[in-house]
């Protein structure tokens, strides 16, 4: 009786997030990055059938409204496309410096970030094997 609806199936868990330092300080030891006139993406694989997601929005991005816009904006758009998204990396974005918080070019971005990142690292995997 108690069966999932589509809603629950787009809601951002904790599981889907990146909540320890540890977590956040592997993924930036991490030399997997890629960036657009939006978005910086860090990522390193995770080992898990989940993408995670960690935000770093530093205080020179804006005031509180602004970060905090930059936080709602981006949490959506992983939200929306998560299932559209490769699995298995724990990723921090982050805003460019000088970037607009556009949610369209934000929409447009991220999953095409998050796809170079994944097809960049399988390739380094590839290499080392």
């Amino acid at each position: 009786m108690n069966q999932p609806t589509d809603n629950q199936n787009f809601r951002f868990c904790k599981s889907n997030r990146l909540r320890n330092q540890a977590d956040f300080e592997r993924v930036y030891q991490s030399d997997a990055y890629v960036a657009d006139r939006t978005l910086v993406i860090k990522a390193v694989d995770n080992g898990a059938g989940a993408t995670r997601l960690g935000l770093s929005v530093s205080r020179r991005v804006g005031c509180a409204v602004t970060r905090n816009r930059w936080k709602r904006v981006i949490r959506e758009v992983f939200r929306l496309q998560r299932k559209r998204l490769p699995t298995g990396l724990d990723l921090v974005v982050r805003p460019r410096r000088g970037a607009r918080c556009d949610y369209q070019q934000v929409a447009k971005s991220l999953p095409r970030l998050v796809d170079q990142l994944h097809h960049r690292l399988r390739r380094g995997e590839q290499e080392k094997a």
